[in-house]
């Protein structure tokens, strides 16, 4: 008993971080049915995907700037029974303080940027589960990435996890029927074509953009407010993604699109971008990057049921398969965590011998 709470309190450090972990994978899990729910009978889009992310992007940079000016920063102390508030910078101000940390946020923020306009493309070839289960080709990259920045090894159990997660995801690549095809070709074909590769693509800008931002988060940025990072997320992000409007010569008709967007699962879809947005934050800040593609992982196992009961979508043998393996693989994680809580520069150098 004593053991599985140890490895609990490993896995979430306190009750929030479960609570983040528990909102990130039903948020997902509703935003892959929203998407899929906004598509025409021919799994087209009738509205302008791009101005979609744009608006989402600006709702996360508005509702960020919001929390971080009216949110009170509290300090307790001991020998004090009452709460002392801290005075903050005003926004503008905080910026111009760290607008070095702006700049670095460019980085996960672009690369989010592409992630996000590709997710539309991706998910209008392929049926939800499909979308999910291919995605998880991420997991190694992303453990690569995060022994890399953060200097630390993972466990050899943790490896063989992360191979069932991507064993699991292999399997599923190569159930043909599962992957939606507008032309009768070979097996050869569906699998390796444009938007596999642009899958494989938009894994990539998530692997590295989620580890560089939980390194921001943990080191650059680890003395600086969560809600302030993110208003330099976004903003860079809504930048990145009105040079894509510009780019894709959408700007001029602009405001005529905003006419498809009064659909409910179009403005459900905004909603819930800026929702997840700001729950990732929390996520990479409290948890880490393995554990976000675990819960990824989940995610696939609750779509392909909801997805079913929904659309009728088919869960074919390799499907049950790929999640069984998959469901394996989180359960092994989930004994053997990473531990990565934030490393506070200040607390770094206080801990430091003042006498070598």
């Amino acid at each position: 008993m004593v053991l599985k709470m140890k490895q609990y309190s490993n896995l979430f450090p306190n009750k929030e971080a479960f609570i983040t972990f528990a909102l990130y994978v039903i948020l997902f899990v509703f935003q892959g049915v929203f998407v899929t729910a906004s598509k025409t009978e021919n799994g087209d889009y009738d509205y302008n995907t791009t101005l979609v992310v744009f608006l989402s992007e600006l709702l996360k940079l508005v509702a960020s700037a919001f929390l971080y000016t009216y949110k009170k920063d509290v300090c307790t102390k001991k020998n004090k029974p009452y709460a002392v508030y801290i005075n903050k910078p005003h926004l503008f101000k905080a910026i111009v303080m760290n607008y070095e940390l702006l700049l670095m946020y460019f980085i996960p923020s672009l690369l989010y940027c592409f992630y996000n306009n590709l997710a539309f493309i991706n998910l209008s070839h392929y049926d939800p589960t499909s979308y999910y289960i291919l995605l998880q080709f991420r997991v190694v990259l992303t453990a690569l990435l995060f022994q890399f920045l953060f200097k630390k090894k993972l466990a050899f159990m943790q490896w063989i996890s992360l191979g069932i997660l991507t064993l699991g995801c292999m399997i599923k690549n190569f159930d043909a029927a599962s992957i939606q095809s507008r032309d009768d070709t070979d097996l050869w074909s569906q699998l390796f074509n444009i938007y596999f590769l642009s899958i494989n693509f938009q894994n990539f800008c998530s692997c590295l953009a989620g580890t560089y931002n939980e390194y921001l988060l943990k080191t650059k940025g680890s003395n600086v407010d969560i809600f302030l990072q993110n208003v330099f997320m976004y903003l860079d992000s809504v930048l990145c993604n009105f040079f894509i409007l510009m780019f894709k010569g959408e700007l001029g008709t602009i405001f005529e699109d905003f006419s498809s967007l009064g659909n409910i699962f179009v403005i459900l879809i905004t909603i819930n971008s800026a929702v997840v947005g700001i729950v990732t934050s929390f996520f990479l800040k409290n948890l880490n990057s393995i554990l976000k593609t675990y819960a990824s992982a989940l995610e696939l196992v609750i779509t392909a049921v909801v997805c079913y009961i929904l659309f009728s979508i088919v869960i074919t043998p390799f499907t049950v398969l790929s999640i069984c393996l998959v469901s394996i693989a989180v359960a092994m994680y989930f004994k053997n965590p990473v531990s990565n809580v934030t490393m506070n520069l200040s607390d770094a150098k206080d801990r430091e011998p003042l006498l070598e």
